[in-house]
């Protein structure tokens, strides 16, 4: 199987990571703002409920519906002089604290990583308000359009309160990194409804919510919580919307079309996982006087290094995958290899990591 972003990779120790340190290289992928997304429309004349599951998933939206302006609560306190995190949380901060830094420094550290994985949830949050408007077009059933539509607007609603948080609080939107740019540009250019609901469904509305339940399990911030609380709870219904979908998809696919799916969400997730956070870390390096290289390298030598690296994985992409089929005897091992999987993550606390 072809690694993506094969010409990044290099190895820290035993363990290959991906590291696009190159700032033209960064900025090229930055700039890249338009996308080859070709899709076909799809007519469905059946307009009553083919799927009952998807049906009563679209009512439960309608349910959950909330206002990013008014429900939120903005006047709460927010920012650089208070712990976000749980300052053992925060890779920044224990970086600053192991650098010597004062405690307004690692608060400070702590704030610039919230920040910073924010921005990066923002974009994704961009890239899902796209793909669920072309799945509206390449879905089948009129169920299944109607639930895309109405995470449209779940989407809107997720860039709306957090770039609100990181423009009234934090004063800055960071600009996206390079791994992920390259990644959202993969699911947004790939074709049909397999790979856009596998890939954006069921990889990355499923990492999103690890991310954020392990956010707010380690905030220290009522607004960032409340705001967290919020989007994950629409999140979930995302990736169970995935699952539904890819149950029939994976149901009805031949052998050699499900090992092709099930190698393909591999190595969309390892190539996440495989920047182990360089990208946040060549960004905040000048700020705060370390080396990256050497913050992976002591990341990647903790005796508890899987159990904290598996920790969005294992809260929902992991199950669901494994419930679908798509991780099977053939894959386990490379998931277990690279430190996406392991059983005893959910209980660890650690370092968040950065989208």
């Amino acid at each position: 199987m072809t690694k993506l972003l094969e010409a990044y990779r290099r190895k820290i120790d035993s363990f290959e990571v991906v590291d696009i340190a190159d700032p033209r290289e960064i900025q090229r992928l930055r700039e890249r703002q338009d996308v080859d997304a070709r899709v076909d429309a799809h007519w469905a004349w059946n307009y009553g409920t083919e799927v009952e599951e998807l049906r009563n998933l679209y009512e439960k939206g309608k349910r959950g519906q909330w206002d990013a302006e008014a429900d939120i609560d903005w006047a709460l306190p927010a920012g650089p002089d208070a712990w976000m995190l749980r300052p053992e949380a925060s890779m920044l901060a224990q970086i600053a604290k192991l650098t010597g830094r004062d405690e307004a420094t690692q608060k400070a550290a702590a704030f610039d990583e919230v920040a910073y994985t924010s921005s990066q949830l923002l974009h994704g949050e961009q890239a899902a308000l796209q793909i669920c408007g072309q799945l509206t077009n390449a879905c089948e059933r009129m169920d299944e359009k109607w639930y895309a539509a109405s995470q449209v607007i779940d989407e809107a609603r997720h860039v709306e309160v957090l770039s609100k948080f990181l423009q009234r609080k934090a004063g800055e939107i960071h600009p996206i990194g390079a791994t992920l740019k390259f990644l959202l540009d993969v699911l947004l250019e790939s074709e049909g409804v397999q790979k856009k609901t596998l890939g954006m469904q069921t990889l990355f509305e499923g990492m999103a919510v690890g991310i954020m339940d392990m956010l707010r399990g380690e905030s220290q911030n009522a607004l960032f919580s409340e705001i967290l609380r919020r989007v994950e709870q629409d999140e979930a219904r995302h990736a169970a919307f995935g699952v539904l979908m890819m149950r029939r998809i994976v149901g009805e696919a031949s052998e050699a079309e499900r090992a092709s799916m099930e190698d393909w969400a591999f190595s969309i997730l390892e190539t996440l996982n495989a920047n182990q956070q360089l990208d946040m870390l060549h960004y905040f390096a000048p700020k705060y006087g370390f080396e990256p290289e050497e913050v992976a390298k002591l990341m990647l030598g903790l005796p508890e290094f899987g159990a904290i690296n598996s920790r969005p994985f294992m809260h929902t992409v992991i199950p669901n995958l494994r419930k679908l089929g798509l991780i099977t005897a053939r894959s386990e091992e490379k998931w277990r290899d690279v430190g996406m999987l392991v059983e005893s993550a959910p209980g660890v606390k650690g370092m968040p990591a950065s989208a």
